[in-house]
C-alpha cells in the first residue's frame, strides 16, 4: 500500500518528522514497497527502509527531528 500523498502517511509520521523527512519517508517506503513486491514481510521491509532514509537526514535531539545539517 504505498502513500500517494503526505496526508496518507501514519499519523505517528505526519505529527512528528517535519515535511522534508515525511517526504523522504514516504518516497523511500514506496520505492521499497515495489523493491520487495515478492516478499511476505514487504510493508515490515518498507518502513525499515523508510526510516533508515530519514536517520540518513534527520537526527532527535530533545524529543524533536532535526536535520543533521542543524544539529548543535
Amino acid at each position: 500500500m504505498p502513500y500517494r500523498t503526505l496526508a496518507s502517511l501514519p499519523a505517528a509520521i505526519r505529527n512528528h518528522l517535519p515535511a522534508h523527512a515525511q517526504r523522504i519517508y514516504r518516497s523511500a517506503f514506496n520505492n521499497a514497497w515495489h523493491e520487495y513486491a515478492d516478499r511476505r514481510n514487504r510493508e515490515t521491509l518498507a518502513h525499515k527502509v523508510a526510516w533508515a532514509a530519514v536517520k540518513k537526514r534527520y537526527v532527535k535531539y530533545r524529543g524533536e527531528w532535526i536535520s543533521r545539517a542543524r544539529r548543535p
